[in-house]
């Protein structure tokens, strides 16, 4: 089988489609749009994969695909979304009927599933799924749950959308409300306590704890799957309906290291602090790498000649006196009100995890005052339950609760100005917005010539930057750089330049 003669459903090519060779790179490109990383060693990777499955399972040519393409779990509901939407109404998959299945002239999958102790002739009546009472219907599902039958799992998401989403051709509705109406009919959290209760008495004897909670954890996780394959079904008759461009805009989510943090939602927070952990472990080795491989330094002549001895000194090979670069210390002063504590939060995340790539750190944190919050982290093995403590213990509000940098900055230099030298590197995070307060600019000006490097970290767009009551630009006149740093990806390219 080679890739030029075999479509995505399994058919031969015709001559006037476009062989499936390009029908991958136009995939692999979509992946790079929606920000996945996908380098040309995985694209070869992905080419091998296919050559080795059978084409026509939908299922087998995703999960290949998947295989090769994706590095980040994190990523994987992108590469979904891209998939479906990318493939759409390519195979018999996504032909999409809205009527009774039984009554095609093909066999379907919903067809061929009856209920269980059923012999052939018990959908005799017009057969398939179609025929069933919404009482059968549950019955089905709370066996297709009890066993883990996924097979039975995608025919029953098919058929409850069919049901109950009450999708119309050109209805200006998204997904998510066709995935609520689905969910409410279906009552999950009904068919977990049957469940529950059904697997309790099965059982010999009386389960512990734990094995009640395993219980429970499967059964959560076999209703995740079939969330999944209703939230798989409402995208593909989406696609089918307003067509592939429409919902290519409409369905592409940033991945979490593009999500912007002061515009995130509560499930995109949640996906954000699952990302920064193989961020930090990440990162960390990176750093440490380049603190090894660091520049060469001048030539070390006296080391040469002794190397070059053992083979008469030609030819001779250069030895160099690498510098040792020495750990900057950190002191981070966060503003931590409003929109900006979750940028706050996460950028004292990383640094805390990479603590070990810096002499020491500090960390402050303000609103109109300041406190000294470096005891929290202190002898912490869970940082995010020590940015928790920062964010519900930590003395910051002087008068009012309203960002005032100039009161806040005056306080700092106050008490902790002297401590400020030349190996020191201030890090200062917020979007300078002071409700018209003044600005004490001269502080930072101080500081840039006590400190190492002053550098400014603002969570908002450039382009909002000194409008209305911003003045990043008055502080960022005594910095050594002001950036911008809207996510993760941007948090990352920062840091590891900090070293």
């Amino acid at each position: 089988m080679t890739i030029a003669s075999t479509s995505i459903d399994g058919a031969p090519i015709a001559a006037g489609d476009r062989p499936l060779l390009d029908l991958l790179s136009g995939f692999i490109e979509e992946l790079r749009n929606a920000g996945l990383p996908v380098s040309l060693t995985e694209n070869l990777d992905a080419m091998e994969a296919v050559t080795h499955i059978p084409l026509e399972d939908r299922e087998a040519f995703k999960y290949a695909l998947g295989a090769t393409l994706v590095k980040n779990h994190s990523h994987w509901r992108a590469f979904e979304v891209v998939f479906e939407v990318y493939f759409s109404l390519r195979g018999p998959e996504y032909e999409i009927v809205d009527g009774d299945p039984s009554a095609d002239s093909g066999e379907s999958d919903d067809d061929q599933l009856q209920m269980p102790g059923e012999g052939q002739a018990g959908g005799g009546g017009g057969g398939g799924m179609s025929a069933l009472t919404p009482e059968q219907l549950a019955e089905m599902l709370f066996k297709a749950l009890m066993q883990g039958d996924d097979a039975m799992l995608r025919a029953l998401a098919r058929q409850s959308v069919m049901r109950f989403a009450g999708m119309e051709p050109g209805r200006p509705v998204g997904g998510t409300y066709y995935l609520y109406r689905t969910l409410r009919n279906l009552d999950l959290a009904g068919m977990l306590d049957r469940l529950m209760e059904a697997t309790r008495e099965d059982a010999p004897e009386d389960l512990t704890p734990l094995e009640e909670r395993l219980e429970r954890d499967e059964f959560n996780d076999r209703m995740d799957r079939l969330k999944q394959e209703i939230e798989a079904e409402i995208r593909r008759r989406l696609v089918a309906d307003r067509g592939v461009e429409a919902m290519a805009k409409t369905l592409r989510k940033p991945l979490p290291e593009d999500v912007d943090f002061m515009h995130a939602s509560r499930e995109e927070m949640a996906n954000l602090r699952k990302a920064i952990y193989p961020l930090t472990r990440k990162l960390a080795v990176r750093l440490a790498r380049k603190r090894r491989h660091g520049r060469k330094g001048p030539l070390d002549f006296r080391n040469t000649m002794r190397h070059s001895l053992s083979y008469g000194g030609v030819p001779a090979e250069p030895k160099f006196k690498f510098p040792r670069p020495a750990k900057p210390e950190i002191m981070v002063v966060a503003d931590i009100s409003g929109s900006v504590a979750a940028f706050a939060r996460f950028t004292l995340h990383l640094v805390y995890a990479l603590s070990g790539q810096f002499s020491k750190v500090r960390s402050f944190v303000f609103i109109d005052g300041l406190d000294e919050v470096t005891r929290f982290f202190e002898g912490v093995e869970d940082i995010g339950q020590a940015v928790h403590r920062v964010n519900t213990e930590a003395d910051v509000v002087w008068v009012d609760g309203h960002s005032d940098y100039g009161h806040a900055f005056g306080v700092f230099w106050e008490k902790y100005g002297k401590e400020v030298g030349p190996k020191t590197t201030v890090l200062i995070l917020g979007d300078a917005r002071n409700n018209y307060h003044a600005s004490q600019s001269w502080i930072i000006k101080d500081l840039k010539h006590r400190a190492r490097k002053v550098f400014w970290l603002n969570p908002e767009p450039r382009a909002y930057w000194d409008t209305g009551d911003s003045i990043v630009g008055e502080y960022g006149t005594w910095c050594e750089g002001v950036h911008e740093v809207r996510n993760l990806r941007q948090l990352e390219a920062f840091v590891e330049n900090l070293v």
